[in-house]
This record gives structure tokens, sequence and C-alpha cells, in this order.
């Protein structure tokens, strides 16, 4: 069994080995969203393209009001989007907007507050720097400069800058595929009204959802019941994917056949169990070219592994760059059970109190409690060398996908 920094190190260096160089197309700029870039993205101008004012107010010559409560004669104004024709010469000024670029001659602007307007006359009251309320040109970024580098996912702000830098089609990586397969017999479809002893398949609809959060394609296959010739048939179905997510069937009990069925189809075992709370059968491996990860069947045990290990593989299948899950740190709000050899993950709130993080564990009563998970907005991250917490102590959180 290994610990949970073991396996995520293991996830990462096997994926890393396994070099995977995803397909290329291009998109439009509009259906780029959450994508993945192909290409490095370069500045197709200086940017500013202009030294720009980034305040209402005058644009003028530092050494002209270098004492305060300067006479200075307005020559004209300038807006963004427009220019001003002339030069601004000792002792002038012009009138200028946010944006705008700022007139020959002057090298700072002086806000409008400490201005006083008198006709073709303004009084400075404050002396200014050369280059203050000015983003200089190319400063942001030089023509031909990388903006963008290849593999990052690209959201509401790369979109924008890739907007800015004219790139109305993106290069992207194709998104993979990822086949989902729940396999046990107690479970039925979701419109299936389930018997007294039955429960319906929430994990192919969690699973799905947070597929297409990671960036990939989820291609839900139908329930695989607990026989060996079926579940075989359903994995090599599954294989058609780039990915293989099964959940359920990998625990020791007499009719788990996941990684029985596995082995005989040749697979290659990573790891079989990590030092995890919830999610402690978990499988990594690959087989016929193929990854798969054999995930828990209990739903929380599931939605906690997806993103701890299943999550960062679907990013670089996607060409990014493996992510290492990010834990914040707040105060405890309560003392909690300590660990026992695991890395527990606690369902838990966060909010803020007295200008500090804290944050509390929700009721819940263990891996199959979808009631007490929904409820959460984080996770508590207990580490197994962690003393008894108790309220007030620094833990590590590590925030709920959505």
């Amino acid at each position: 069994m290994l610990s949970f920094d073991h396996a995520l190190d293991t996830v990462r260096e096997t994926l890393a080995a396994a070099h995977i160089q995803p397909e290329k197309e291009t998109v439009p700029i509009g259906k780029a969203f959450g994508r993945v870039l192909a290409d490095d993205v370069t500045a197709d101008r200086n940017y500013p393209p202009f030294n720009r004012s980034i305040r209402d107010g005058f644009a003028l010559r530092a050494n002209d009001v270098a004492t305060t409560t300067v006479a200075l004669r307005l020559r004209g104004e300038v807006r963004a989007g427009g220019q001003f024709a002339g030069t601004v010469g000792t002792g002038e000024c012009v009138a200028i907007m946010t944006g705008a670029p700022l007139p020959a001659g002057a090298d700072a602007v002086v806000m409008v507050e400490y201005t006083e307007s008198l006709g073709e006359k303004v009084n400075v009251q404050r002396s200014v720097r050369a280059g203050e309320n000015v983003v200089a040109q190319g400063s942001e970024a030089r023509i031909g400069a990388c903006v963008l580098p290849r593999g990052c996912r690209l959201g509401a702000g790369e979109l924008g800058l890739l907007a800015a830098v004219g790139q109305s089609h993106v290069p992207v990586f194709v998104r993979p595929v990822v086949a989902i397969l729940p396999t046990g017999d107690e479970i039925v479809p979701v419109e299936q009204p389930p018997a007294w002893f039955q429960i319906r398949n929430s994990n192919t609809i969690s699973l799905a959802a947070q597929v297409s959060a990671a960036g990939g394609i989820p291609r839900c296959l139908a329930i695989a019941p607990d026989q060996p010739d079926l579940l075989r048939a359903s994995i090599q179905q599954g294989l058609g994917a780039d990915l293989l997510l099964l959940s359920g069937g990998v625990s020791a009990g007499k009719y788990d056949f996941v990684e029985q069925v596995l082995a005989e189809l040749g697979a290659e075992f990573y790891f079989q169990s990590v030092a995890l709370r919830p999610g402690k059968p978990l499988v990594f491996g690959r087989v016929a070219g193929k990854f798969f990860f054999g995930l828990p069947g209990n739903p929380v045990s599931t939605f906690v592994t997806f993103a701890l290990f299943a999550r960062p593989a679907i990013a670089t299948l996607s060409g990014a760059a493996f992510p290492t899950p990010g834990f914040l740190r707040a105060r405890l709000g309560q003392p909690l059970r300590p660990p026992t050899g695991l890395t527990a993950f606690v369902p838990a709130r966060l909010q803020q109190l007295s200008g500090e993080p804290v944050v509390h564990p929700v009721r819940w009563q263990g891996s199959g409690d979808l009631v007490g998970v929904a409820a959460a907005d984080c996770f508590i991250v207990l580490r197994p060398e962690q003393a008894g917490p108790i309220e007030g102590d620094w833990v590590e959180v590590m925030m709920k996908e959505q």
C-alpha cells in the first residue's frame, strides 16, 4: 500500500515516462474556453502599442511641475481612441482621458483631482515624476514575445489576451476521451426505480461532470455486472477511449473481479492500494497501451480519488503539465479524531472569521454519504503524522471542484 504522496508521484512519473503527445486542432476563439493551448502565442505588436495614460488628468512635462501650484497653458484634449497631433512644449499641457495615448513631448500625467482649470490655463497643485500615471509602450509585452505558452489551460483571462493579440482561431490539443465504466450488481440506472437492496448509478453522473470539468470528453458505458465474462467485454469496450475509469469492484470482496479481469487482459499495475481515507482500494495501471484507474465504488471515495489522481492524469492527456493538487491552510473550527496511518479527506465548509479562514467538518456518515459531501465546499486534509488536531490548529484544505 502506497502513501498518498508516493501514489501521486507514481502517477506523475508514469505519465511523464509515456511521453504523451496529443493531436492538435484549431478552433474559433469562442470555443476555446477550457482547452489546452497547443502552440506558443506571441505578441503581434508592442503592448501597450503606445505610452498609455492610466488616469483622467493632464499630460505634461514632469520638469514643469517640480514645484506645486504651477500654471500651464492648455493646448487641447486627447481621449481613448484618439490622438493629439501636436507636441507638448515647456509650460504646456493637454487634457487626457484614461486609455488615451500620451502626446509627444509629455512624459507624465497629473490626475485631474490635483488640478484647477481656469479657461486656457490649468493650475497644477502637486508635482509628478516622469512616467507617473503612464504605462510605457511595450512594457507589458514586446512584439514577438511569448505571451501564452504551449500547454496552458485557457480561462477567461487567457481568452481575453488571445483576443487582444488578434488570435481569432486558436491551436489547441484534442480533448481526451475518457470511458466511464460503473460496475456492480447493486447498481441500477438513474431512471430506474431501485429495489430496496439496490442503489442508483450516481458515480457515472458525477464522474462525467468531473471529466468534463477536467477537460476530457466523457464516454459513459453501461453498468457492468459482477460477472467476469461480461465485465471483460465492457473493459475491452472502454479501452477504445484514451483513459478508462472503472468504479467499484476493486476491493477484496468475493465478487470484486475488476483486477482479476484486468490481469487476465495483461494489465501492468503500478499500485493497487493507497493509504487514503476515503479511497484506499485505488488501482492505477496500463493495459493494451491505455491507462486506467480502478476507483472505489463508494460515491465519496470515487469523487475524492478522481480529484486527486484522475483529474491531473486527464490534464496530462490534454497536453497540459501534471497539476499537483493545491492545498490551502485554515484554522480548524473543532477537534478531529487523528488519522490512523492514512491521509484523510474530511468534507467540510470554509468560512472567514475575525480575518482568518476557519474550516468546520460537515455532518456525514462516511464514504457513501453524498448528502454530506454535497453540503461541503472543501475537504480537510489530515496527514498520518499529524497528532490529534485540536480546535485552532492550522490544517490543510483542498477546495471541492465544482
